[in-house]
């Protein structure tokens, strides 16, 4: 009968480290792009709700088109951040 042994645990290098914070960032950059949808999407249903005239509603949703944009970009980084920390690591 043979017995089966665990592998060793081995500490990881500083090039595995390395690259285990880079998908950690790429994940925290990628919470903050989610956090500004999620706050885009806040604002929008507040604007809708308030009853403002047709005039002031299309500039205050205009505004946050620019808002909308970067928390896409930054959200899309933090994702490309994470690829390559997984290709390389």
């Amino acid at each position: 009968m043979t017995t089966r042994y665990a592998a060793p645990l081995t500490r990881k290098g500083t090039r595995e480290m390395i690259w285990d914070a880079m998908i950690w960032t790429g994940a925290g950059i990628s919470a903050l792009g989610l956090a500004g949808l999620i706050a885009c999407i806040v604002i929008a249903i507040r604007s809708k709700r308030s009853g403002l005239p047709d005039a002031e509603m299309r500039a205050r949703l205009k505004s946050l088109v620019a808002l909308n944009l970067a928390a896409l970009s930054v959200s899309a980084l933090g994702l490309a951040v994470i690829v390559v920390g997984i290709l390389l690591g």
